[in-house]
């Protein structure tokens, strides 16, 4: 089966054409903004257009627009192609990253901090299997690199988490769409809802009578 990555949570913009698990073809580009302009045409460059009888998206946590930007682009293809879409964690896939290139990671786990809002991090253990080994959270800098487990840290705010701890080595990394194979099926999820990872700051009228 072709499957067509798709990230852009984050700063990164990146998608990338896998068949039967090995990479065909793909393109990572660091933006900061402008992910709804450049995606499209991405996918558009890829082999056969990244025609593909399966879509992964990254759910998040991460860029409220940006994740919404590539939950919308992996529909609209998948009802066009009539393709099946999963979604998978942004943090998860920084974490199978780390694994991949730090010899700590791959054998004790690997913590993973992301820029949040409001000045918060997403912070999250694996283990080296990849496994979850607690839940997502959003928090300040001082609790995140309190509540942290491993010594190998990766992620957006990995150096400032090293930093704030005095300990551990940092990986500071994005997730790429040309890694997706390094997911292994568990960390699929079929349901393809956002991952905000924190609470939304708007509240409906009424919400609290």
């Amino acid at each position: 089966m072709r499957t067509l990555a798709i990230d852009c949570a984050t700063e990164n913009c990146s998608a990338a054409l896998f068949d039967d698990g090995a990479p065909v073809a793909g393109e990572c580009r660091l933006l900061g903004r402008g992910h709804a302009e450049h995606l499209v045409p991405m996918i558009a460059r890829l082999p056969e257009r990244g025609k593909a009888g399966r879509i992964a998206v990254s759910l998040g946590p991460g860029s409220f627009t940006g994740v919404r930007i590539g939950l919308a682009a992996a529909r609209a293809l998948a009802l066009a192609w009539n393709a099946q879409v999963v979604g998978y964690p942004t943090l998860a896939l920084v974490a199978a990253m780390a694994r991949a290139q730090s010899d700590e990671a791959g054998t004790q786990g690997v913590s993973v901090a992301m820029t949040g809002g409001h000045g918060e991090w997403f912070v999250q253990d694996f283990a080296a299997d990849g496994t979850p080994q607690t839940p997502l959270a959003s928090l300040r800098p001082a609790d995140a690199a309190a509540a942290v487990g491993h010594d190998c840290i990766a992620g957006s705010q990995a150096e400032a988490l090293v930093a704030l701890r005095g300990r551990g080595e940092a990986m500071p990394l994005l997730p790429d769409a040309r890694r997706f194979s390094l997911l292994g099926d568990t960390a699929l999820l079929q349901d393809i809802a956002p991952l905000y990872g924190r609470p939304p700051d708007a509240k409906l009228p009424g919400a609290n009578a």
